[in-house]
């Protein structure tokens, strides 16, 4: 098993049937090593209970009382009783509750002679007729028998001691040791040190730590990636700001210097100036697909008619060229997002699609329900794009071609924020070269995004 919870069961467990299973072994180990080395002395040696009846017969009852006095100690984990028909031990002593059961239980028809035995207790007669019953009672009284000796205890102890130790710290230790190493590497997050991973030496455990371990370095792989993602963000922004900024210095440069054509110059700068609003505007967008507040202002809205609309506006584009927009197919269905998202995200692609397809060629939108959900293809019949760069084209400034787009007047943004868009609406936007030449982006949605 790899869950964390049965390592922890079952080592407890084997932990535990460890101490019993060998406390069970010594007990017997003990017990019979004492039965064996008592046995031989016990066969020598008479009963207590004859010896009692002899010193009665001899000496009466104050003969018997000093011979009890004198042996009452001789059992090692038993003591000797010997009780009058009274039911009182004739040394004054207070029996205890099992002498007093086994008393109960003993017959009262008399037997002929000085000594009668008994399955519960002998008993003994003195000449006057009294009866005496003899007593051999456990000194500590005890369910486990023989576990109560010291030397079985202390063995015992010692046993579960070492065992409980070992297991303990082995426990201690596999469990700590990833954690410590998490530990650290929170810390180093936290100095801004991305580069520390803390699952290395636990690619053979599959536990629950061992996961977190993992998904640790996941984390730490998505904020490096972040990071990077980020500086190059900044890095690109800052590379497009100077473009514009650059011609509009020149143009300022240039209305300074006499004869200077004003309006010339003004325009220019107008133009610039609006290349830098139309930027910083997408940039602003791109920021706001990060935030959390996305899909908030959600409606329900025909797809459809958003497609249709962004079809006429790129056939208005397209006519200079004598590009022409075919439509196929439709969704027939209503769709529960952010509508001007959607529709930039679709306009984004298809704009593309016409700037860049050679002149009187067609751009073909098709647009089917499928079984994930509603798909939107579109296929231009340009140049398409390097296979090294197809996933890339969603990145933030990524050009394929740079002098290309630049002459063209993208920013390179339009596709990240299509494919943002497309993640907020639980879906996604792929780029393919079409076979037979030509490049596709398929836009998909998932069946959730469909309004009921």
């Amino acid at each position: 098993m790899h869950s964390l919870f049965s390592r922890i069961f079952l080592l407890f467990l084997l932990a535990m049937t460890l101490i019993v299973g060998s406390s069970i072994a010594t007990t017997f180990t003990i017990a019979a090593r004492d039965r064996e080395a008592e046995s031989p002395e016990l066969q020598r040696r008479p009963s207590l209970a004859i010896q009692a009846s002899e010193i009665l017969a001899r000496g009466g009852i104050g003969a018997l009382k000093s011979w009890l006095e004198g042996n009452r100690n001789v059992p090692g984990d038993r003591e000797l009783f010997v009780v009058a028909a009274n039911g009182q031990d004739i040394l004054g002593r207070e029996l205890p509750e099992s002498a007093a059961r086994r008393l109960a239980l003993l017959g009262r028809d008399p037997l002929p002679g000085n000594f009668r035995p008994s399955r519960v207790a002998p008993q003994i007669i003195a000449a006057d007729g009294a009866v005496y019953t003899v007593l051999l009672t456990p000194r500590r009284p005890s369910v486990f028998g023989a576990l109560s000796l010291p030397a079985i205890s202390l063995t015992i102890l010692i046993i579960a001691l070492v065992v409980s130790a070992l297991t303990s710290w082995w426990l201690a230790e596999h469990l700590t040791a990833p954690i410590r190493r998490i530990q650290a590497g929170a810390r180093a997050l936290a100095s801004e040190n991305l580069d520390v991973r803390v699952s290395a030496g636990l690619e053979g455990r599959k536990d629950e730590l061992a996961v977190l371990a993992r998904d640790f370095d996941a984390m730490a792989d998505q904020l490096r990636a972040n990071r990077s993602a980020t500086t190059q963000l900044l890095r690109d922004i800052s590379h497009e700001l100077r473009s514009p900024l650059a011609r509009m210095r020149v143009a300022l440069g240039l209305a300074r210097q006499p004869p200077a054509d004003f309006p010339r110059q003004l325009d220019r700068l107008e133009r610039e100036v609006e290349r830098l609003d139309a930027m910083i505007s997408q940039v602003l967008k791109l920021a706001r697909l990060h935030g959390t507040d996305v899909l908030l202002e959600r409606e329900r809205f025909e797809l459809d008619e958003v497609i249709e609309e962004v079809v006429r506006d790129a056939n208005f584009e397209g006519a200079m060229k004598n590009c022409r927009v075919n439509l196929q197919g439709a969704t027939n269905a209503a769709v529960l997002g952010n509508r001007e998202l959607l529709r930039s995200a679709i306009e984004n692609v298809l704009r593309n699609a016409v700037r860049y397809s050679p002149d009187d060629t067609p751009v073909q939108v098709l647009v089917a329900r499928a079984r994930s959900g509603l798909e939107i293809l579109i296929r231009d019949h340009g140049p398409g794009v390097p296979p090294a760069d197809l996933e890339r084209i969603f990145e933030p400034f990524y050009r394929v071609a740079e002098s290309r787009d630049r002459d063209s007047g993208g920013e390179g943004i339009g596709l990240a924020i299509t494919s943002r868009v497309m993640k907020a609406h639980g879906g996604c936007a792929k780029a393919l070269n079409a076979p037979g030449g030509g490049f596709e982006i398929r836009l998909s949605l998932p069946e959730t995004a469909i309004a009921v």
